[in-house]
């Protein structure tokens, strides 16, 4: 891979979930809900003694587990993933305050996932791995489980319940995220996409006794 795609790559990762961690934040400080998997980490964090962050830390590894049984090759990206979002939620939650105002929330709220589907078109469009969960979904939809829908329509089906009964927060910014979210990727996706770049070849004519050094660069 030629090195500024490659720093390209890694610069888009990181913002992308750096980005992705302190928006997750900002919908929890809305106070008007959270997407399904954020509702788990959150009835998980009410729980255990520890922070929201480090409960999004522990699901990821526990869920990367879940990889090896279903052959899933985790990449630099899904690993990133597992220990830069919730370390970013993290400081999220320590430098955005708790809204209580409704208005004031619903605005937090739209920003929030405004930013998060940013945040996943830029880090899935660098090419460097999917997050663990949704590396779980592809990985059950390529064993024969069941269809992208069916599949992940169970799984965040069961996390949103589990987390509600934890008590983590559902409410119209729920509903919102699901509606909103995946139109959103669909259209951002392909802006930050990286398409792998064609490896240089030999001009036409050029044999192996031709000098390198008088070859014309390639465009």
């Amino acid at each position: 891979m030629p090195r500024d795609q490659l720093v390209r790559r890694f610069g888009q990762l990181s913002v992308g979930l750096l980005l992705y961690g302190l928006s997750m934040a900002l919908m929890i400080q809305s106070s008007l809900g959270l997407g399904p998997w954020d509702v788990f980490h959150q009835g998980v964090a009410k729980r255990v003694p520890v922070s929201f962050g480090v409960v999004v830390i522990a699901v990821s590894l526990v869920v990367l587990l879940l990889w090896i049984p279903l052959k899933q090759k985790p990449g630099i990206g899904t690993v990133a993933n597992a220990f830069v979002v919730g370390a970013a939620t993290d400081l999220g939650l320590w430098l955005f305050p708790v809204i209580h105002q409704v208005a004031w929330g619903i605005a937090a709220m739209v920003l929030a996932i405004g930013a998060n589907a940013l945040a996943g078109a830029l880090y899935i469009g660098a090419g460097l791995g999917p997050g663990p969960r949704d590396g779980l979904m592809t990985g059950l939809v390529r064993r024969g489980v069941g269809s992208v829908f069916v599949v992940r329509s169970c799984l965040e089906g069961t996390v949103l319940l589990i987390g509600w009964l934890l008590g983590g927060t559902v409410f119209v910014g729920t509903v919102l995220y699901a509606a909103t979210i995946g139109p959103c990727l669909h259209w951002m996706m392909p802006i930050f996409h990286i398409k792998p770049r064609p490896p240089a070849t030999e001009p036409a004519g050029a044999g192996p006794e031709q000098p390198r050094a008088g070859a014309p660069e390639s465009r």
